[in-house]
């Protein structure tokens, strides 16, 4: 089934309404495109945004909203994807808690009352996502397929895999209503769908700059052809593939921090190719030929690690493509005989002669039989005058087989970027290099320098599989889009204009054991009071204080669960303002300033309502880490203190053992006096 969701393959479902707009996929968020998405907040972005959606229904599944868009990609033929909405209220949640939040690091923020998700459903996802809504039919207005599993049991209605808990979408995106978010994954072309990655993530940031959003997160774990990118990008580019989008380190697993993290990258970088090639050359003769091979295509030096992995991406690029050359090549170097036979050349252009046929027309030139038959087992690959001698086997009669192609109109790499070949040699090399040999090459530096072992005693070289590791722990990339508020330019036309202010709020104790410490803020493990993103609030000119406490709790009671009996004692920073005093008399337009307050409602512990939830376990890892990072822990059985796995010489290949025991309990056992 094709990758872009044709609803109408989809039996059972109802048609779509006739009139139903269509987006463009191409220009979609961009430009306040379309027209409603003007809010100055997420959430009335948000919902600006959702006036324009179709319902479907229970498509999500129990307790959730969705709405859906058709996204033309194309208009010359016109080919569509839908973006699903899902708006996931907490009493829908099975986890209350954001998992994502905890592993990059934002535990401190509250649990919001709803999230959103973006989703750009595979066909598949899409319906197993219709068969797996409960109480839905196709009467409804909707997407839902008729499901005979359909229950009137509310648990397992809420249990059930709906749309955002399946994988495989082609995108998967999800907001806090606070404006924060988590890009979950992105499938492209690699992965069987018809859209590359680039324009997936360009066309997620074009909704997240349209939506508002504050911060977006990702787990980069993207691969290419078996390699990791982050590790090829951050070799060539100094930044992970997700860079280009403004995706920066934010956090690092096994304590590696952002110093770390570049140190890694400059080690990878600066390491000297003369010095790899003399240490690998008697245990490893393709590395020198690959070096040989792009040295002799480079118009400048290539000394380091670095230099060459950035010529070989960047060559990639300049590559015309592969039916533009022909495709029986395999390399220069290759002197067998070639194994691609699925060439589609046209009889105009070049004929395939046998080989007997070449011996017996040279036999009038040659004389020495020796010499020619020496001459045609080398033959193929080498460019004569204005022709390609190109050569390959027949399989239907097993016989080598010649001809020629006229390269005279082919692309000239003199007039490419960077690529001033001037001797035959170079041009040669250019016309026999194909992409899939660029990437085999690629693989191949990949797998025998960054990540061959064997490196760890290998005198400097032993710096690279821990250069190597360091950067594969860097996996937790952030786009700031405007987490710090910014003041707007705001003109004062009248008593009845409006003007923003931007306010936060720090929650006092409301816990009933502690009668002596209930007049005090909420404080981290650091003792610093946790305060909560800056929210914009836009109040009349003649607004006051009274005004301000009113808006204030009617904003954070929307966006956090755990503030919805929220009410305002006093302003952190202006002591003496009273409730009839107008705002814009003591704070400027634009100004930051702190509201403190309690919750009038229980939602449960002061932990319950952080998105770090209750942690009742200790994390004392000997790599230093002293909180849960997303790494998979083992807990000791005697003092349940948790530490990596792989930090205790567990490799991620085997399973935790039933009874561990951590190096100090093992330590302290063995001190025990015997009985």
């Amino acid at each position: 089934m094709a990758s872009h969701l044709d609803l109408s393959q989809l039996s059972g479902c109802k048609k779509r309404k006739r009139g139903e707009r269509v987006f463009r996929f191409r220009s979609f968020g961009e430009n306040e495109y379309p027209v409603g998405l003007v809010g100055s907040s997420f959430r009335e972005t948000v919902k600006a945004l959702l006036e324009y959606g179709q319902v479907e229904g229970n498509l999500a599944g129990h307790g959730m909203h969705c709405w859906s868009f058709q996204l033309q990609v194309h208009s010359h033929a016109p080919t569509h994807v839908v973006l699903l909405v899902v708006e996931e209220p907490i009493e829908a949640s099975l986890n209350r808690h954001c998992k994502e939040c905890q592993d990059v690091g934002w535990g401190q923020h509250m649990v919001c009352n709803k999230k959103y998700h973006f989703v750009l459903p595979s066909s598949d996802t899409m319906v197993a996502a219709c068969w797996n809504g409960k109480g839905g039919n196709a009467s409804d207005g909707g997407l839902l397929l008729p499901n005979p599993t359909t229950t009137n049991n509310p648990n397992e209605r809420k249990s059930s895999n709906n749309l955002v808990e399946l994988e495989g979408h082609m995108m998967h995106g999800v907001f806090h209503s606070n404006g924060f978010g988590h890009l979950l994954c992105v499938n492209g072309v690699e992965t069987g769908f018809d859209l590359a990655g680039r324009q997936i993530l360009d066309f997620w940031d074009r909704l997240c700059t349209g939506l508002h959003a504050r911060k977006v997160s990702l787990n980069d774990n993207s691969h290419k052809r078996g390699m990791e990118l982050r590790l090829i990008h951050g070799v060539t580019y100094s930044e992970p593939w997700f860079g280009r989008w403004d995706y920066k380190f934010d956090r690092g697993t096994f304590c590696v921090t952002q110093q770390m993290y570049q140190k890694a990258i400059e080690a990878l970088q600066g390491m000297p190719l003369c010095l790899l090639i003399n240490h690998l050359v008697t245990s490893n003769h393709e590395i020198p030929l690959i070096f040989s091979r792009y040295s002799t295509l480079s118009d400048n030096s290539l000394v380091t690690i670095g230099d060459l992995f950035h010529f070989m991406l960047e060559l990639k690029s300049r590559l015309p493509p592969t039916n533009h050359q022909n495709p029986c090549i395999d390399s220069i170097y290759n002197t067998g005989v070639l194994a691609e036979t699925n060439c589609r050349w046209s009889p105009k252009r070049f004929r395939w002669v046998s080989r007997q046929e070449v011996r017996d027309a040279a036999r009038a030139y040659i004389g020495d039989i020796g010499l020619l038959d020496f001459v045609l087992k080398l033959l193929g690959n080498h460019i004569v005058g204005n022709y390609l001698v190109c050569r390959t086997l027949n399989l239907a009669t097993k016989v080598l087989e010649y001809c020629l192609e006229d390269i005279s109109n082919h692309a000239s790499p003199n007039h490419r970027d960077g690529l001033l070949m001037h001797s035959p040699k170079a041009k040669a090399a250019w016309y026999k290099l194909s992409k899939f040999r660029l990437m085999k090459d690629m693989f191949y530096m990949y797998k025998y320098v960054l990540k061959d072992q064997k490196m760890s005693n290998a005198g400097i070289f032993s710096a690279i599989p821990m250069a190597v590791r360091i950067i594969l722990n860097s996996k937790y990339l952030v786009k700031d889009y405007c987490s710090e508020v910014v003041p707007m330019k705001v003109e004062y036309l009248s008593m009845d204009g409006e003007s923003n202010i931007y306010c936060t709020i720090s929650l006092k104790n409301n816990s009933e054991e502690d009668d002596d410490d209930n007049s005090k803020s909420i404080r981290n493990n650091n003792n610093a009071i946790i305060l909560q993103p800056y929210e914009c609030v836009t109040l009349k000119n003649n607004a006051t204080f009274d005004d301000l406490k009113q808006e204030v709790e009617r904003n954070f009671k929307e966006i956090y669960w755990g503030l919805r009996g929220f009410v305002v004692d006093s302003i952190a920073n202006l002591n003496n303002a009273k409730g009839k005093d107008l705002v814009f008399g003591m704070v400027e337009v634009g100004q930051k300033i702190v509201l403190e307050g309690r919750s009038s409602k229980r939602m449960g512990g002061v932990s319950e309502i952080y998105e770090c939830g209750a942690a009742y376990y200790v994390v004392d890892c000997p790599c230093g880490a002293k909180e849960d990072d997303g790494e998979r822990m083992v807990s000791c059985d005697i003092c349940e203190v948790r530490q990596h796995t792989l930090c205790v010489r567990i490799p991620d290949s085997e399973q935790v053992p039933h009874i561990f025991l951590c190096n100090r309990c093992e330590r302290e056992i063995i001190l025990l006096p015997s009985p």
